[in-house]
């Protein structure tokens, strides 16, 4: 059984810690299974030995280990690296780390060790015996995912999705594939938005004259509505996660490259205050990072106009929102690691998240009397297809309901959902079997763009609603539960959110949103 359960769980990594010098033993408590090998790691439960077999991993209280390198459970104390974004890990993180530690019992003790070192030693407030270390390095998404490749850290703080190569490589030497479920949490939301001087007379920008501005093609205001004058163009420096987010998802779609007359600041305040003190300047920064400059909206050929604010990026409504993410291979970690890192996931911590000053991932509901001024522009661009009695259909379903500040989104170009949405499908999981929703009737409802017959649209969005309450259906596992109700209905092309003749604009409309109210009896 032992040697069995061995090569069941002999790719499996822990957490990085250094190799010890010498061999030691391992004997079967049963008999039947005796290695030599030298000790790569222990997580408290597993210790994983290289042998002249390869490398084992193997449950601990079930071998006798002789050896002066043997891990001595007694002594141990569960640890987390984290490496990668500043964003993340300047202030985010350690608000949770405490949050938690107060929540748990537990006294924190945080160390420097360098300028953008530091680390949190989690213990028992009365005993004062260590429960978790907790160690971190801040730079940037890039060196984040370089240090997980290395083995040099257990997470990665990313302000960008996993790009293919890094994938590419952390699946190469055993880490996973980081896109697959369980292999990242969002723990906040952020955007992109364009800024400008207060005193520019454009007020919004289409996102394909972003692309063209950036990449040099526009070079003068007076192009885009404003007065005739230069374009000074402003992004974070190359090394910045977010600046590589908007590369991917504003100038990747094109093809194009930065304009060489850009110029990239460092931090978040300096690009802030150059493009305030610039008349003629247009940055792009995070949401939080704003400061006293003048966001853009980004508009469409057809006039409708999204602008950046909490709950747009909550539901992703705004086109260019980021999550925040934490990236975990796979790998073993003690269960004290996994229990912080399931915490940053809950309701909670979701509050820590907004004290902090981030958007955070609340299903907040909002009654249909306070979404008049979207449901009445949306109405308004709704499809010539789409036929009054829909309209009033759907009004009549949704009049009583409230909508969560929760939206499905698929990639483009493919039925999975985004990295947003496979998260939001394990929250909703977690809410309903914590009986957040008890006592009612939850409401996948499905919605397209306007390409093609009106009539094939709405079997889209129904499809797609139903792929949603699977998805939850699949998180929720074999957990039985009765005391609410999943729904789905669809109205196609009827409520768009953005315009159809944009790439973007029909991806932010191919959605599902969540209506809640009480079950029907």
């Amino acid at each position: 059984m032992l040697r069995k359960c061995a090569a069941v769980i002999a790719a499996l990594f822990m957490s990085n810690v250094p190799i010890w010098a010498d061999p030691v033993t391992l004997v079967a408590n049963g008999g039947g299974l005796t290695v030599m090998g030298d000790v790569l790691g222990y997580d408290g439960k597993f210790i994983r030995v290289d042998t002249e077999f390869g490398e084992l991993t193997l449950d601990f209280e079930e071998v006798t280990c002789t050896g002066d390198d043997c891990p001595d459970p007694d002594q141990f104390v569960p640890a987390l690296s984290f490496a990668g974004a500043h964003r993340i890990g300047d202030l985010l993180l350690p608000s949770l780390v405490e949050a938690y530690a107060r929540q748990s019992g537990l006294s924190f003790l945080r160390t420097e060790s360098g300028a953008s070192q530091f680390s949190y030693v989690l213990a028992d407030a009365v005993t004062e015996q260590e429960k978790l270390r907790l160690t971190f390095r801040l730079s940037n998404t890039d060196e984040g995912f370089a240090d997980l490749l290395a083995n040099e850290a257990d997470v990665v703080m990313a302000v960008r999705e996993v790009r293919p190569t890094e994938r590419n490589l952390a699946r190469d030497i055993g880490l996973g594939d980081l896109t697959d479920t369980g292999r990242s949490r969002i723990v906040a939301l952020d955007g992109l938005v364009p800024i400008v001087s207060p005193g520019q007379t454009v007020k919004s920008i289409a996102l394909a004259d972003l692309d063209r501005a950036f990449s040099g093609e526009i070079s003068n205001w007076s192009e885009l509505g404003g007065r005739d004058a230069p374009i000074n163009l402003y992004l974070r420096d190359v090394n910045s996660g977010l600046a590589q987010g908007f590369e991917d998802r504003v100038l990747g779609p094109s093809d194009a490259s930065l304009s060489s007359g850009a110029i990239r600041l460092d931090n978040d305040q300096a690009l802030s205050d150059a493009v305030f003190s610039d008349s003629n300047a247009l940055g792009v920064t995070a949401f939080e990072s704003i400061g006293d400059a003048e966001p853009l909206g980004l508009t469409g050929p057809c006039g409708l106009t999204v602008t950046a604010d909490r709950t747009r990026l909550r539901t992703e409504d705004y086109p260019l929102t980021i999550p925040l993410f934490l990236y975990l291979p796979q790998r073993r970690l003690p269960d004290a690691a996994m229990a912080f890192l399931n915490y940053v996931r809950s309701p909670e911590a979701q509050r820590v998240v907004r004290r902090a000053g981030f958007v955070d991932q609340a299903g907040v509901p909002t009654a249909i009397k306070g979404q008049g001024d979207r449901l009445a522009t949306a109405i308004l661009n709704a499809g010539e297809e789409v036929p009054l009695t829909e309209l009033q259909r759907m009004m009549r379903v949704l009049g009583k309901l409230e909508r969560l500040s929760m939206t499905f989104r698929f990639e483009v170009g493919s039925t999975r959902l985004d990295a947003q949405s496979r998260s939001n499908a394990a929250r909703m999981a977690r809410d309903l079997r914590a009986g957040v929703h008890r006592d009612q009737r939850l409401i996948f409802v499905g919605f397209s763009d306007a390409r093609g017959p009106a009539s094939e649209n709405r079997k889209l969005s129904s499809a797609r609603a139903e792929a949603v309450q699977r998805r939850v259906n699949v998180a929720l596992g074999e957990t039985e539960l009765s005391d609410f109700t999943l729904e789905t209905e669809a109205f196609g092309e009827a409520l768009p959110m953005a315009c159809d003749d944009t790439e973007w604009g029909r991806q932010v409309n191919r959605r599902v949103e969540v209506w809640v109210g009480p079950r029907l009896e």
